[in-house]
């Protein structure tokens, strides 16, 4: 069974083409024109053992924002279309990622019944020249596009890069776990409902 898929979307602020394997080695191709939330989407695919094509071309003489968001809602778009209804995998995952003096926790529920509990909390404005108040616009847009239940929260940490870092990581865990085969689904949806 192949679970892959390619999403495209273009608008007046961004053109965007995404492709994912999700069953990949974590391969990595990204140009987003924002050097650190290249770095963060690398390390996503990394961790979550997904292959990415990321090609994202936005208005980045205004700023970062629709480049960072719409990002977002493609990547979820399309990780939400390789899973074809959820069918087959074990649907939830979590995990805690350890970063320097930062701890980051991620729990993920592929319900198709999309959510956000953000519980994070930046030192400083920017990681570069990111603005960290995007982080939150990138894991919302892509919670609501994937349709996935998403609880992220730094326990703690004080430099602002590690903690960008271990929240990416940690989502990319939660992810891997939730999206692997479970063989005692039957190939069905893992709900009561027999849909999700």
């Amino acid at each position: 069974m192949s679970r892959t898929a390619e999403v495209t979307r273009n608008t007046k602020e961004t053109q965007i083409r995404v492709r994912v394997d999700l069953d990949g080695t974590g391969a990595a191709k990204v140009t987003t024109g924002v050097g650190f939330f290249d770095h963060m989407l690398e390390s996503f695919a990394r961790h979550g053992g997904i292959d990415v094509d990321i090609e994202t071309k936005g208005d980045l003489h205004i700023d970062m924002h629709h480049t960072v968001e719409d990002t977002g809602i493609v990547l979820g778009q399309a990780i939400a279309k390789a899973l074809d209804g959820f069918k087959g995998i074990r649907r939830f995952g979590h995990a805690y990622i350890p970063m320097d003096e930062t701890l980051s926790r991620c729990a993920i529920d592929l319900s198709n019944r999309p959510y956000l509990i953000w519980k994070t909390e930046f030192r400083t404005p920017k990681v570069g020249d990111m603005d960290t108040e995007l982080f939150k616009e990138f894991h919302h847009a892509f919670a609501m596009n994937l349709g996935a239940c998403v609880h992220l929260e730094t326990l703690y940490g004080a430099n602002s890069h590690h903690i960008a870092e271990s929240g990416f990581k940690a989502l990319a865990r939660a992810l891997r776990q939730a999206v692997e085969l479970d063989p005692k689904t039957l190939g069905q949806a893992p709900s009561t409902k027999g849909v999700l």
